[in-house]
């Protein structure tokens, strides 16, 4: 009979998680100082809790989960967020493909995300830029499927207007 599966290494789970989680938060946070601080503190949890996770596999969802919880909590105490750094955001996002950068403006689409309403940017943030399932979005926002549905609906058309008239 096999034994629970082993809890990840550490340096191995940031290396591969990092990047995806500092971008969620900087869609949350618009700040990337506090995206930072809601990643470090979901590794944090991770090294505190990270062995009670009984499926590793589900590794992923409870570290989007954790940090969308902190994002709440912090959020919910009034925490002020201060002005995006460009260097520093340049610094920590991953390299864009020149061709993809020519076929999108990407300052405006994400730009457009920060002015989408905050219960329909987290479903979209997971949804695009971490291309979780609607069943893994469920599970990091603890909500049910239909509501992501429906928020993913409603952000989406959110999306396009905002989009559609920063066009004209």
């Amino acid at each position: 009979m096999a034994g629970p599966a082993p809890t990840p290494d550490f340096r191995e789970l940031v290396a591969a998680h990092y990047q995806n989680l500092y971008r969620f938060a900087l869609s949350l946070a618009r700040n990337p100082d506090d995206a930072a601080d809601l990643v470090q503190q979901t590794f944090l949890r991770w090294a505190k809790k990270g062995h009670t996770l009984r499926d590793t596999g589900k590794v992923k969802s409870w570290l989007f989960t954790t940090l969308y919880r902190e994002f709440l909590r912090i959020h919910r105490k009034g925490k002020q967020t201060t002005a995006m750094e460009p260097e520093i955001l340049e610094l920590e996002t991953p390299p864009v493909e020149a061709d993809v950068a020519q076929r999108y403006d990407s300052r405006a689409a994400v730009e457009a995300l920060e002015a989408v309403d905050e219960v329909y940017r987290a479903p979209l943030s997971l949804f695009y830029l971490e291309d979780l399932s609607y069943k893994e979005i469920a599970e990091v926002l603890d909500v049910p499927i239909g509501t992501v549905m429906s928020r993913l609906s409603r952000g989406k058309a959110q999306l396009k207007k905002i989009l559609t008239e920063r066009e004209k």
